[in-house]
């Protein structure tokens, strides 16, 4: 069981606050363990958390704290990699209410926000203006302002823009005795008056000037800190940083105390607002060049020349990432530009307004690189697929979580800097380092700043390999202290660092650094442990070390991630299902809904985690915790394809529907909606009553209020045929067909919407194919979406004996509904006793829009075939079909009709997903959900402009929200025949 570890009057003193707060607190085990961990190798179980919604919540929190003898936690997208964001205290998420943009002068090019406004949000605002913000890191699409601050953020464009401390020009922040104090760039004779105030501020002023400005003390920080010249620097607090001003001896004239709070992590204030200088955005035209290179040795060697080309990023990875990206759906297609089987790759980017100008860089840094005769292979991608490239590179961090089993790169070393000329020889030094250790490194990351994201392969499970994650650490620290490097760049200290600082700058600048903590928050209330007086690295971790495994039993077969456990276990914490809408993609669409991080993929992961690990009960599934935590879970199969990690999160959650039934039984609306297609196998005999019986106000509402479905539903009505008994009367024969093809009759085509079976038969016959329906069970997406697994199963196993001989790669099983078809690329491989023969079958099961564009690219499909009348359509992708195949087969289909115009509508999931937007307790979320994206683009849609939906669920939810009614495509192309 999650431990608890606060007593009753605690918990009263709990209570009391959460009645002084305008936002949310929670308590309980469920999100204490949501929050146990970031994206670091740590877990502490927090005391509670907080969703502030005005800065007069957090000063009531900071007073909480300094009377309970508590701490605060400051926590925006929860990414960091060096445990920032766990403790013991009160875990602070302002990602949820201080997003606000709340000042934007053009003219000066500065923007005011709040802490929780996303970097690539704000990027998008900035846009239209010309303008943007230039740090950038590879969790820009969910990362946070506030947390770019607290770790002085920098990434791929740091060469050419600076760290998050250059663009910081004053910040609003709640002190540790609760005051408010805003710190900006002032005059040595400001900064003497501030001196003078009578409070904490003035306090603040008061002794830092004391401690910096006797000689002995800047020759000492001088001597101990990292090279001034790497610029990617982030060692304990930049008091090195307020050198340079005037007031203690420096050349610049002005001094801004925000250099100092950036990179402090939370330990010294609070943040709730933040000023940033904005750049003008860069050129559009862009080159990079991708060089190719046999070795990471010769690659790192092509830096120092490489960046004598005013370069905008000069970005690395490696071998192992490369390898990464074979296997994941995701970024597969991204890797076009590859050539062989290259050790390394140093991505180049050159940017010009002038396109000659661009051509003559490009070539001159084509031919540095040619005389250095480093490379083998040197590609030029342009504009956009540049973007395509830097995915991989971004996907980094996730991606190497998609190792299988316990060992994993574990994220200690991964964020030393030094300087660009030391670079070659530091990087030759730690590979030789790492053999000793029987090491093969993980090289990846940003080269022409002098970093790289250098990580070991360790399973922390094992106390040997936890002595070992120690001795490497230590190790390195050693070599980076040799040259003048930062075992910090970007990632920050956290926990995993900072037992070090006082190693690398020495005993009295890390006794500075204490005294300077103890003037900003003398009782530790912001994020103790962190930066000073942290416990020991190798404390407080993920795992313990040396456990017994928990021996977990599941209906579905889990070994491609050696077990369900270990499959919730590779979500390493990155945060990707954190990302809004606007930033593209599925996940996690209840959390889009909501913004609480109970309601990420993440989250349910976390959940899972610590349950399954740490329950008492003999069915660890048995829990009310995770129920609430899957809740919202609509199983649109997002993380799958877009988790880096790939956590099946679908899967497991049908999976603990079913062990959870097995201890508490299920409602009879799950049980309505699981056995949906043998209800309506009976009704559909009487469909003209049934159908009376769902569209009449008065028995639809009864129907409605009995099951708990949502009142302003509307109900789903049966075919006045089955697509069986059509098809056994309209059996018709094609001569000399193109190929046989066998169509799959879904339950949801055969009894609802049996016109789209039609349609299909129409489609493929007037296209000369034969077409065969044998009599089969119904997909089992009923069962699986309730979790009724052995139902699921004993269907699987039916149709996969049934299609095995059947069905081959000339004569392929197609399906008209995604939900349907693709189970058998999905599920039914984890739910089959005939593993071959599923495997076999699920290479071809295909939607008919794959198989459609499969018969154009072979030259059995044209365009001849079709009208020439003009049509505009807007199409929307189902989950499944997002996740498991791709739209770009339905879009190749829709325009092949030469006049047919086709856009995409860019939205997520439409927020149906099955029996979930039918549910009363659901409806509010999954309209929500539907008006992020879709909705508002069906409502911009002239009324000549046809809807094209592939999903059922998805059709109806389009009418349901907007009285659109959308068409099935191939409901568009059968009615397009000539």
């Amino acid at each position: 069981m999650v431990e608890v570890d606060y007593d009753l009057i605690m918990i009263e003193n709990l209570k009391e606050l959460a009645n002084k707060l305008e936002g949310e607190l929670f308590y309980d085990s469920l999100w204490r363990s949501i929050y146990a961990t970031d994206a670091s190798v740590y877990r502490n179980l927090p005391l509670a958390v907080a969703y502030p919604k005005t800065s007069g919540d957090i000063q009531e929190l900071i007073r909480f704290a300094s009377l309970n003898n508590t701490s605060l936690i400051p926590r925006t997208a929860g990414t960091s990699l060096a445990g920032q964001c766990v403790g013991e205290g009160i875990v602070v998420d302002v990602s949820k209410n201080f997003t606000a943009i709340l000042d934007f002068d053009t003219a000066a090019k500065t923007i005011k926000v709040q802490p929780g406004v996303i970097r690539d949000d704000l990027n998008r605002y900035l846009k239209p203006h010309g303008l943007f913000f230039g740090p950038n890191t590879s969790t820009s699409n969910r990362c946070m302002i506030g947390g770019m601050v607290g770790n002085n953020s920098s990434g791929t464009t740091s060469i050419k823009y600076g760290v998050t401390s250059d663009r910081v020009l004053e910040m609003k922040v709640l002190l540790s005795d609760g005051s408010e104090a805003v710190f900006s760039e002032i005059t040595s004779e400001e900064f003497r008056s501030k001196m003078q105030q009578d409070s904490l501020e003035g306090e603040i002023y008061r002794k830092l000037y004391e401690e910096l400005k006797p000689e002995a003390i800047q020759q000492q920080i001088k001597e101990g800190f990292p090279k001034p010249e790497i610029h990617r620097r982030n060692t304990g607090y930049a008091v090195d940083e307020l050198l340079a001003a005037e007031i203690f001896g420096g050349a610049k004239e002005k001094i801004n105390i925000c250099r100092l709070l950036c990179g402090s992590e939370g330990t010294l204030a609070f943040t709730t607002e933040v000023t940033l200088q904005l750049d003008v955005l860069p050129p559009e035209n862009a080159v990079m060049i991708a060089a190719h290179f046999e070795s990471v040795e010769k690659c790192l060697q092509a830096v120092v020349p490489a960046m004598q080309h005013s370069l905008f990023t000069c970005e690395m990875m490696d071998k192992v990432i490369l390898d990464c990206t074979k296997s994941n759906r995701k970024y597969r297609e991204n890797r076009f530009f590859i050539e062989g089987d290259p050790a390394a790759i140093l991505m180049l980017e050159i940017r010009a307004h002038d396109e000659e100008e661009l051509t003559n860089r490009t070539a001159e840094l084509l031919k540095t690189l040619t005389e250095s005769e480093l490379a083998y292979a040197l590609p030029v991608l342009r504009n956009e697929t540049i973007e395509l490239a830097l995915e991989l590179r971004k996907a980094g961090l996730g991606l190497l979580g998609n190792i299988v089993g316990d060992r994993k790169a574990v994220a200690c070393i991964e964020d030393t800097a030094v300087a660009v000329e030391d670079l070659a020889v530091y990087i030759s030094e730690f590979s030789a380092l790492m053999k000793d250790y029987g090491q093969d490194a993980v090289y990846y990351a940003h080269a022409g700043a002098g970093e790289l994201h250098l990580r070991p392969i360790l399973n922390l499970k094992k106390e040997e390999d936890v002595v070992l994650f120690r001795k490497i650490t230590m190790a390195v620290a050693n070599l980076v202290k040799k040259y003048g490097g930062s075992m910090s760049g970007e990632h920050g200290d956290g926990r995993v660092r900072a037992e070090f600082i006082e190693f690398m700058i020495g005993a009295e600048n890390y006794n500075l650094l204490k005294r300077v903590k103890n003037i900003f928050d003398p009782q530790h209330i912001f994020n103790p442990g962190k930066i000073i007086d942290a416990p020991p690295m190798d404390t407080s971790l993920r795992y313990v070390p040396g456990r017994k495994e928990p021996e977990i039993e599941t209906l579905m077969d889990f070994s491609d991630s050696l077990g369900i456990l270990r499959g919730a276990e590779n979500c390493n914490g990155s945060g990707d299902c954190r990302k809004p809408a606007e930033a593209g993609g599925t996940m996690c669409p209840s959390y889009r809904a909501t913004h609480n991080e109970k309601d990420t993929t993440r989250a349910r992961a976390n959940a899972l985690r610590e349950f399954l690990t740490r329950s008492d009960k003999p069915n660890h599934f048995d829990h009310e915790e995770l129920k609430e935590v899957l809740d919202l879970c609509i199983s649109c199969k997002g993380c799958k394809s877009e988790c880096p990690s790939n956590v099946d999160m679908a899967a497991y959650k049908a999976e603990f529907q079913y062990q959870y039934m097995k201890a508490n039984g299920s409602s009879l609306r799950s049980k309505a909606f699981a056995f949906n297609a043998r209800l309506n196998e009976k009704t559909s005999r009487f469909s003209p009553f049934t159908n009376l019986m769902f569209s009449n106000k008065i028995t639809s509402g009864a129907i409605k209020r009995s099951m708990g479905i949502a009142p302003q539903r509307s109900m789903p009505k049966l075919s006045k045929q089955t697509l069986s008994s059509f098809y056994k009367r309209n059996d018709v024969e094609v001569r000399q067909p193109i190929k046989t093809v066998y169509l799959f009759n879904d339950e949801f085509t055969n009894y609802m919407e049996s016109e789209l079976g039609v349609a299909a038969l129409k489609l493929l016959r007037g296209l000369n194919y034969a077409v065969k329906i044998v009599e089969h069970p119904e997909s089992g997406r009923g069962f699986l979406s309730k979790g009724f697994l052995e139902e699921a199963r004993e269907v699987a196993n039916k149709n996969i004996s049934i299609f095995k001989d059947l069905v081959s790669e000339e004569s392929p099983l197609l399906g008209i509904e995604p939900s349907a078809i693709l189970s058998f690329r999905d599920e039914y491989l984890r739910l089959a006793d005939d593993k071959v023969s599923a495997e076999k079958l699920s290479e071809n099961a295909l939607l008919l829009e794959e198989f459609f564009k499969k018969e154009v690219l072979a030259g059995n499909i044209t365009a001849d075939s079709f009208t020439s009348e003009k049509m505009r359509i807007k199409l929307h992708g189902h989950c499944h079909q997002k996740a498991l195949s791709g739209v770009e087969n339905t879009f190749v289909m829709l325009n092949l009709p030469e006049n047919f115009e086709v856009t995409v509508i860019p939205s997520g999931c439409c927020g149906m997903a099955g029996s979930f937007g039918y549910e009363k307790e659901h409806y509010e979320v999954s309209m929500q959900i539907g008006e992020q994206t879709l909705f508002p683009a069906v409502r911009k849609a002239s009324e000549e402009t046809v809807i094209a939906a592939p999903g059922t669920s998805c059709r109806h939810q389009i009418y349901d929200g907007t009285g659109r009614k959308a068409l099935h495509p191939i409901e568009i192309m059968a009615n397009a025949l000539k």
